[in-house]
């Protein structure tokens, strides 16, 4: 545990789902209904740091999470990341991206090129949950 790393120190958002490993929570964006991100439970920066099990596992959350954002929103395009540059514990974001978003076709983190009111989530939230108990069981 990192005593700066936010991850470290708070869930990230929303929880939807967690076991052992790694967690995925629903992120509270103005801009982007559905932005999830999978964290690892533990301080760790590079996936190449983690045994082949491991990461193989957070690769399929992450595939998961993916797949059940594009049954549940039918997003024009998804976009995964995984930086750290300023948050150095491994994370991955999944991110639906729709046409109307404030920044598309650029990326999320460019500067917007229309201006969009923030969605409401919470309904988001319970389907994104037992949608993803149900898939990651």
């Amino acid at each position: 545990m990192s005593n700066s790393c936010v991850f470290c120190h708070s869930v990230g958002g929303e929880l939807l789902w967690q076991d052992d490993l790694c967690r995925v929570v629903l992120v509270d964006d103005p801009h982007y209904v559905g932005f999830c991100r999978v964290i690892l439970n533990k301080h760790i920066k590079e996936m190449t740091d983690l045994i082949e099990a491991e990461r193989i596992k957070v690769m399929q959350t992450t595939f998961v999470v993916e797949q059940v954002l594009r049954d549940v929103l039918q997003p024009t395009k998804i976009n995964l990341a995984s930086l750290g540059n300023k948050t150095p514990h491994i994370h991955w974001h999944v991110i639906p991206r729709f046409e109307t978003d404030a920044h598309f076709p650029e990326t999320v983190w460019s500067k917007e090129v229309r201006q969009v009111e923030k969605p409401n989530i919470q309904d988001l939230a319970l389907t994104l949950q037992a949608k993803l108990a149900e898939a990651l069981r």
